[in-house]
């Protein structure tokens, strides 16, 4: 399930990075108390904090990136950034997060809906009503039916790379292909025009977040094009498409029947928003940076890569334009449980304490860009709280990893690591520190458009691999399983769990925690799980990532949501002056 992981960005080693920066503060967005201006230490503007002051309504804004979307379908968008693309500009969901900068960001909200959703038949039974006056961009009603028809899109085999938590959780779905061929799921039940109900296999205590996800989102039957509808979403949201050249150019302008008066969350500020895309390199980091005529009307997607932060650094009226926010993703070296030498637990510890959590950080771009993880829960999902169950240092113990490897019996360990192009000194720092314990690492690269799609491939998967997992919403739930439910594993296309990881014992209690109707009981179990889980290490937690963020100086409204791993909030982004924008 690549579409919330994130192959980590490699970052150069910059000594004004690393050297002239204190640490970002850590806890600034995961305990809901904590409201101060955390970060002031790390680049730019405080982490939580808004750049640019207050949009106004008018003007283009631009938005530079590498790549053309992953996918807009709702169906089929699972990738962080195209996912706060599409539910803040073009389709609307059930329930959505708040746009606030912050942990308040990843709190949520109707949407579509009247509120979050009413659980009945002990969490089993969940029921939406729709506001009134709801339209497509051609001014039709929204309708239930058109919820209920998107849902079971995402169950369509043709319509594929789309969050698949309708197709775990609705009664009745195992043998459910979609509605392409006119049938329909009688677990999704739409007595009138308003009202949707969702019958599911076991209790879901949190559906009101799932509610979130693009899936939720209307689709009316009569828009229907199959695959086809990745390249024109049919609007509910304050935008509609007026172009789209794929991996040129994507044009939105203003869907006039959408009205602000049902919509609590989004401002749409711009007239037009304009995606610039195939840009090479770091030129969009440049161009931002530089911020000449309509460059200054500009915004990144989906960040700014690391190594560009030191050409920032040192502008003081740059630097102002920046923010480093937390992401709630965890980045991890798997390791291959599925063959030796890492199905022996007792060579899984010793990785442990071989690995130098802390030169990955510094490979990464020093400690403003990144925290060292000691769990594989980001702080983001336990309150703040960072658990480390081992107590090993952040620079390893290389000594007590050569005792594990021989008593194990392996005091001749050599191993390869894959890693996608763009971390390879980050696979080199690694195979430094592995030395150390006596652990040989060959390092392999492929380029980052077959890294999915190598990693995924469980019969030749590499023994190592770095890549993340970020919360499809502020919940375990949608972090450990996905990791580590040797269920989840799929011959190709396998996604999340790369370390092809089955422990019966650690399923049955995923199991449990599932079925718990007590979110606070839940949520204190996957805690522990999460702490057993790292003492049967089939993965070493590395750090916990920042996004750096760099917007035009003619940008205002600027922040990360914390609902979206800290990506710009679309719904609120805007201008200073309209004017000053082209296009």
């Amino acid at each position: 399930m690549n579409r919330r992981t994130h192959a980590a960005l490699a970052a150069a080693l910059a000594a004004t990075l690393t050297l002239g920066l204190g640490a970002c503060k850590n806890d600034k967005s995961d305990t809901a108390g904590d409201t101060t201006a955390a970060g002031t230490k790390g680049p730019g503007a405080a982490a939580g904090s808004i750049v640019g002051g207050s949009p106004v309504k008018g003007g283009t804004l631009t938005v530079l990136t590498n790549q053309d979307f992953a996918h807009l379908d709702p169906a089929r968008n699972w990738v962080l950034p195209h996912m706060d693309f599409g539910t803040r500009l073009i389709y609307r969901t059930l329930v959505t997060f708040k746009s606030e900068p912050g942990s308040a960001g990843s709190e949520i909200v109707p949407d579509l809906a009247t509120d979050l959703g009413k659980s009945s038949d002990g969490g089993k039974t969940w029921t939406f009503t729709l506001r009134d006056g709801l339209k497509y961009e051609d001014g039709s009603p929204i309708k239930s039916a058109d919820v209920k028809y998107n849902v079971e899109r995402s169950f369509a085999p043709d319509l594929t790379g789309g969050p698949d938590y309708a197709i775990q959780y609705l009664a009745g779905g195992e043998n459910y292909k979609g509605p392409l061929n006119g049938e329909h799921l009688p677990s999704i039940e739409t007595p009138d025009d308003k009202t949707i109900v969702f019958r599911l296999k076991r209790p879901v205590a949190e559906f009101s977040y799932t509610a979130t996800l693009p899936t939720f989102s209307p689709v009316p039957q009569s828009q229907e094009k199959g695959t086809q509808y990745d390249s024109r979403p049919f609007s509910s949201g304050p935008y509609k498409i007026a172009s789209y050249d794929r991996g040129k150019q994507l044009v939105l302008v203003r869907n006039t029947n959408w009205d602000q008066a049902s919509d609590t969350v989004r401002k749409a500020y711009p007239d037009k928003i304009v995606v610039t895309q195939g840009l090479k390199g770091g030129q969009a980091d440049d161009r931002v940076i530089a911020s000449d005529g309509a460059d200054a009307s500009t915004i990144e997607m989906p960040w700014m890569q690391h190594e560009s932060v030191s050409k920032v650094l040192p502008k003081a009226d740059v630097k102002a334009r920046m923010v480093a926010e937390q992401t709630g993703c965890t980045d991890m070296l798997y390791l291959n449980t599925a063959k030796a030498p890492f199905d022996d637990p007792k060579v899984r510890e010793a990785m442990m304490y071989a690995v130098d959590r802390e030169a990955q950080v510094t490979a990464f771009g020093g400690p403003a860009m990144a925290d060292v993880a000691t769990s594989f829960l980001p702080p983001s999902l336990t309150a703040g709280a960072k658990a480390d169950p081992l107590k090993i240092p952040a620079a390893g113990d290389p000594e007590k990893a050569k005792d594990l490897l021989k008593a194990a019996g392996r005091t001749d360990l050599k191993v390869s690591l894959l890693v996608s192009i763009g971390d390879k000194s980050r696979g080199e720092a690694l195979q430094q520190s592995l030395a150390k314990a006596g652990v040989q690492v060959t390092v392999n690269t492929v380029d980052a458009s077959a890294f999915s799609d190598t990693v995924g491939d469980t019969k030749n998967a590499p023994e190592l691999t770095i890549n993340g997992w970020c919360p499809d919403y502020p919940s375990a739930a949608t972090f450990l399983p996905f990791l580590f439910d040797g269920r989840t594993i799929k011959e190709k296309g396998n996604q999340g769990n790369y370390s092809q990881f089955r422990d019966q014992a650690t399923m049955d209690r995923m199991d449990q925690i599932a079925a718990m109707t007590d979110l606070a009981e839940a949520n204190a179990a996957w805690k522990q799980l999460d702490e057993d889980l790292v003492k049967k290490a089939p993965a070493v937690p590395l750090m916990w990532q920042r996004r750096p963020l760099l917007v035009g100086t003619n940008v205002a409204g600027a922040f990360g949501n914390s609902g979206y791993a800290g990506m710009i909030d679309m719904a609120v982004v805007g201008l200073k002056d309209p004017a000053k924008s082209q296009g």
